[in-house]
């Protein structure tokens, strides 16, 4: 059963998404049930959890790539970018970067000027997109998938923990990226990350997942000592960075 809606004109105007009810299964394997939670217009959405339970099951089942039950409405005009975790193309073989950036704009019948645009956007250097994917650093391959995934002008970014495999300044330097085409272009962001604190400093609201429990509200309700025990099963403490 296929309930991925884009251009519903049900979609309250104030939320850019509205999930009712979803649940995922392949085969016996439930991977979450009864979820419902909706999504403001430039807001950004962070979505955390252990490892399983089902983070990346429900960003493909937002896209429409795997089937589900339940309701998800896309608001009208909603031009999704996705950046996944992993990318299903083998970063040994012979594909520049510009050969990557060239497929989606013909895929997605934009400009080169577009191109561009997205580049500078991530601050990717130009030079640098000769270079074959496989040769990049962690943090380049990530910005040269954002700026992928910027190519056609989305509103909503769905980010497959983009900062894995960065170093710590690296890891800043994106999420900075990430906040700056919220508050320039609007841009609304629905984040999987790992990383607590760059949770509560960035994210809107928390959606935690876990094969028992879901817990949905703003970062200083949700990311307390209690649920987060309940959530991963141990102690789990993270550091606040002071400052912008």
């Amino acid at each position: 059963m296929k309930n991925y809606q884009v251009n519903s004109n049900n979609a309250d105007n104030a939320n850019i998404l509205e999930v009712e009810n979803l649940s995922v299964h392949f085969a016996a394997l439930e991977v979450f049930r009864g979820l419902s939670f909706t999504v403001p217009r430039g807001s950004s959405l962070a979505v955390i959890g252990p490892n399983g339970s089902g983070k990346t099951v429900l960003f493909k089942a937002l896209i429409g790539s795997i089937p589900s039950k339940g309701r998800i409405r896309w608001a009208p005009g909603t031009r999704l970018g996705y950046v996944p975790q992993k990318l299903d193309l083998e970063r040994d073989l012979p594909v520049s970067g510009r050969d990557l950036l060239r497929a989606k704009a013909a895929v997605s019948k934009s400009s080169e000027d577009a191109v561009t645009t997205a580049l500078e956007q991530v601050e990717f250097d130009e030079l640098s997109l000769s270079v074959p994917i496989g040769a990049m650093s962690g943090g380049q391959f990530q910005r040269l998938l954002l700026a992928f995934a910027l190519i056609g002008e989305p509103n909503v970014l769905l980010l497959d923990e983009p900062a894995a495999g960065i170093d710590e300044p690296g890891q800043e330097k994106l999420n900075i990226m990430i906040q700056r085409l919220q508050e320039e272009k609007g841009v609304t962001v629905l984040l999987i990350s790992h990383d607590l604190s760059v949770v509560y400093r960035y994210a809107t609201a928390v959606l935690c997942l876990s094969r028992t429990h879901t817990w949905f509200g703003a970062p200083q309700t949700v990311l307390n000592p209690e649920m987060l025990q309940q959530l991963y099963g141990a102690p789990t403490r993270f550091h606040i960075h002071d400052g912008p």
